[in-house]
């Protein structure tokens, strides 16, 4: 009697002793951190183990990288590098740490990891940001995580978790910080402000964009002292109101798209000021009519308001166009959150976490200082994901021939080509 099969596909599944990886593209990820010095960096900025056989610094956190660039998002995850760790331990993965003694570090490191990596992202953003035009626009967006963490806090949409401020330039992250769920997104605006200047390079002008978290004198003030230009969402408050009825109804011209498609809208403008701000201002309006009036507060008109202090030359239409492109932080967002792992935190404690997300925003930014400045023109824009199918997600297999080490990857010519290329720009940059 013939052996029953026991499966669909006529195969039978072994495991194998070579030395195989089905991550060989990241390859290029660790030639670029080593080209950066990352890794040397790290353990010269966070403290030194504790004894002879503890870990280094970038024996926790280079894993961490290697795992969210691949993928994975929990600390668990990192196991799943194990299974190629024959591989991987020639590629720069000589050591991987459990994701217990990975948690118990984030633990111990708190705010002075986060400081660490701090330095460490504007050492690494260096010579993208001064590739940016000469005024850079600096978009500033809080995002929410959510987390059932005991310590997690109630946010403002009322759900429990962590609440991070984040300043973008071009994408990358160059300044954030880790807040408790129930921060309010514009507590200690300027400071924050101040230290998103600080990452900068020598001589940018800055175009601040934000929504009405950041609609505050003490910001106004500092964009006006800096020389900054901003826009910022207005808050509709009583004093806003009131120079919005003031604007003749001849003012009011109709709004179009950038396209110069037609909309039900219309736009005008007028001059304002806060209390305790020390300049005018421009208020940039675009209403419609009010599909719902109320019974009891009869408005014909819906508002969306704007504050700024770009030059008069400039139409107020095309104030707002700029400011309405502040809607790609969002995108940024999601890339970090989803496609890094950055949408839960595995720690109990707020200061762990915010060391873990500090690793998720070295590693996003890291992917964009990849595509900047090492990858041909159609990755530039790819996210995260087009990178792992395209180029992270590449089988290799690593072999001993004449006395070298030799990895063989599965891939056509064109990609290995481009795979050897980037290998020699970045050698070049680790000799100059």
């Amino acid at each position: 009697m013939s052996k029953i099969q026991q499966s669909i596909l006529p195969i039978k599944l072994e495991k194998s002793k070579e030395r195989l990886t089905s991550l060989a593209g990241l390859v290029v990820v660790e030639e670029l951190a080593r080209a950066k010095g990352l890794w040397r960096r790290v353990d010269g900025l966070f403290p030194e183990p504790g004894s002879g056989r503890g870990y280094r610094a970038s024996e926790y956190v280079r894993p961490l990288v290697w795992m969210l660039h691949a993928g994975g998002r929990r600390l668990e995850d990192v196991r799943e590098l194990r299974a190629e760790q024959d591989v991987l331990a020639h590629l720069g993965m000589e050591e991987l740490p459990s994701a217990d003694a990975i948690g118990d570090w984030l633990r111990r490191m708190g705010s002075r990891g986060v400081a660490a990596l701090g330095e460490l992202n504007r050492e690494l953003l260096g010579n993208y940001l001064a590739a940016e035009p000469a005024e850079v626009t600096l978009d500033v967006d809080a995002t929410i995580l959510c987390a059932e963490k005991r310590e997690a806090e109630w946010t403002y949409q009322k759900v429990k978790g962590y609440q991070p401020l984040l300043g973008y330039v071009n994408g990358v992250c160059v300044h954030h910080e880790f807040r408790a769920g129930n921060e309010g997104a514009g507590d200690g605006a300027v400071e924050f402000l101040k230290q998103c200047e600080e990452q900068l390079p020598a001589g940018k002008k800055l175009y601040l964009r934000s929504d009405s978290a950041l609609y505050q004198a003490a910001v106004v003030n500092h964009c006006f002292e800096r020389g900054h230009r901003f826009t910022i969402t207005a808050d509709q408050d009583s004093a806003v109101k009131a120079a919005i009825r003031q604007i003749p109804e001849s003012d009011w011209n109709p709004y179009r798209t950038r396209e110069g498609m037609a909309t039900d809208r219309e736009i005008a403008e007028t001059v304002h000021c806060m209390n305790q701000t020390k300049q005018s201002f421009r208020l940039i309006v675009v209403r419609w009519l009010n599909p719902q009036p109320s019974l009891f507060e009869a408005n014909a008109y819906c508002y969306h308001a704007v504050i700024s202090n770009r030059g008069e030359a400039e139409p107020a239409s095309e104030v707002l166009w700029r400011h309405n492109q502040r809607g790609e932080s969002e995108n940024w967002h999601k890339e970090l959150k989803l496609e890094f792992g950055m949408e839960q935190m595995p720690c109990g404690q707020l200061e762990a976490n915010a060391v873990f997300f500090a690793i998720g925003v070295l590693a996003y930014n890291l992917s964009l200082v990849l595509q900047a400045e090492l990858l041909p023109a159609e990755y530039r824009r790819a996210s995260v994901a087009t990178l792992r199918w395209k180029l992270y997600r590449l089988a290799g297999k690593l072999v001993s021939h004449a006395g070298a080490w030799v990895l063989q990857i599965k891939t056509e010519g064109a990609k290995l080509a481009l795979l050897m290329a980037v290998r020699q720009k970045c050698y070049e940059w680790s000799v100059t």
